[in-house]
């Protein structure tokens, strides 16, 4: 893959591939920003700007918290406050990003085992698969709740492929923040930057990704999946 590059040559086909899933299989950017402008509001008395609550989206809830206060108790009430207004709007709020479904139909259509990798909890991740029906897609779930060690570690990653019995260096996976890419690139995996998620293309491209697409319809080619040869 060539870094920076929205298009151009495929790759050999990875033995696996993994995906975060806020921001790149789900769009729920909108939906997380609703919730941090509801808990800020709350808590500290007004919503802090949209790039400030934004910024550190893609490692786990409780720690990007700790960004908006040093006080552990005003922590732990942000927390709460968000936790509940997401947990309440979740299902109206979220949405399946376009192209989403015919991505994963065509990785499945060859044979490649795929796995989501995500910051957020056990309970809320299940959730978003479920309502999207996205289960028959994904042998392997790594949530906030499964490691000790998160994004931007490579524990997740190392994980996830450990239980597809893949070698990370054998995965790509697919993320829209820097700690995704991150994670990929400490693990072993290539690590593909998704620009429709949370972070510009700027702040991908200064996480140095192995590539970077616009749609996430453009991954099989990529991946070189779609009858074309890598390069």
């Amino acid at each position: 893959m060539s870094r920076g590059a929205s298009s151009g040559p495929g790759v050999t086909a990875p033995e696996a591939v993994l995906f975060d899933l806020d921001g790149t299989v789900v769009d729920t950017i909108p939906h997380i920003l609703a919730s941090f402008r509801h808990a800020t509001a709350e808590v500290l008395g007004s919503p802090l700007p949209d790039e400030v609550l934004l910024h550190h989206v893609g490692v786990p809830l409780a720690r990007q918290m700790r960004y908006f206060t040093d006080d552990d108790a005003v922590a732990e009430r942000l927390l709460e406050a968000y936790r509940v207004f997401n947990r309440a709007t979740h299902d109206e709020m979220a949405r399946l990003y376009p192209n989403t479904l015919a991505t994963l139909e065509a990785i499945a259509a060859h044979g490649l085992p795929m796995g989501i990798v995500t910051s957020k909890s056990r309970m809320m991740a299940e959730r978003a698969i479920t309502l999207f029906d996205l289960g028959r897609f994904f042998d392997v779930l790594v949530s906030a709740d499964d490691t000790t060690a998160h994004k931007p570690d490579p524990e997740p990653v190392v994980m996830a492929a450990g239980l597809l019995g893949r070698s990370p260096r054998a995965c790509v996976y697919v993320g829209d923040s820097p700690a995704d890419v991150a994670a990929a690139r400490a693990a072993g995996a290539r690590a593909i930057g998704a620009t429709w998620g949370v972070a510009s293309r700027e702040r991908l491209e200064e996480a140095g990704p192995d590539a970077i697409i616009d749609d996430i319809g453009a991954l099989p080619r990529l991946l070189g999946l779609d009858g074309t040869t890598s390069a």
